[in-house]
């Protein structure tokens, strides 16, 4: 990664346009190609940004260029062109008056992010509540073995009828597909009958909520703090 702090002025064009105006700003270029622009606010998020895939080139200042601010005490002396990609591409343009930090550092292969919270964790918190899913509810085993793979939850509703339960940290239309081949198998078994589904996670993305509410799959959004104790909705003001 190259972290570079310049004076500049940058210029967006694609879908809309956007002008920042000459000041000291953090230029992040990543290994991927991306590059976003930073002020000393907003936390995290950048004020202008291209992602990968994406093409960088610099080049001197051109003559008429090189006064072309919204500064007058800056001189522009470098343009750096980020290319997009695409048929209509969008392009970033940073013009530099001075730069005045310049490091590259190599980050190596990142882990991942770990959080607790794991879909395994969500599993078992929810096998030992089984009545999150409604009054009633109760747990037949984890882990219900079907010829392609255990099912995460095997639960009886009310009424008693068995319901398979896929468990998902992020809900997403693959997780939607893999209970809807579960359900197609244990639907063959006279022990089960017919039986429902449900697809419960942190987060379910539209698509894959849509997907299952078109196969008859109901969706379950999970308050993990909820579960664990930590959070109380009496303790809370909305």
């Amino acid at each position: 990664m190259r972290l570079v702090i310049a004076r500049c002025q940058v210029d967006y064009s694609g879908a809309l346009t956007a002008h920042l105006p000459m000041a000291n700003r953090l230029i992040m270029i990543k290994a991927d190609g991306s590059v976003s622009v930073h002020a000393d606010d907003r936390a995290y998020k950048p004020l202008n940004w291209m992602s990968a895939p994406c093409t960088m080139t610099v080049r001197p200042a051109e003559a008429d260029e090189a006064a072309v601010t919204d500064d007058l005490d800056s001189e522009i002396s470098e343009v750096w062109t980020i290319q997009g990609a695409g048929r209509e591409p969008a392009r970033l343009q940073i013009a530099i008056a001075a730069i005045l930090h310049d490091t590259e550092h190599e980050l190596g292969i990142d882990p991942g992010l770990q959080k607790d919270g794991v879909e395994a964790h969500l599993q078992e918190l929810l096998a030992e509540n089984p009545e999150t899913f409604g009054p009633g509810w109760s747990l037949v085993r984890r882990e219900y073995p079907t010829a392609i793979g255990p099912v995460d939850l095997l639960c009886r509703d009310a009424d008693g009828a068995y319901v398979a339960v896929e468990v998902k940290r992020r809900g997403e239309i693959d997780g939607v597909e893999q209970l809807t081949r579960y359900l197609e198998l244990m639907r063959r078994d006279p022990r089960l009958g017919d039986v429902a589904g449900v697809f419960a996670a942190q987060q379910i993305k539209p698509q894959a909520r849509v997907l299952a509410e078109d196969r008859g799959i109901s969706c379950v959004t999970v308050d993990y703090d909820a579960l664990r104790g930590m959070d109380h909705s009496e303790d809370r003001l909305f």
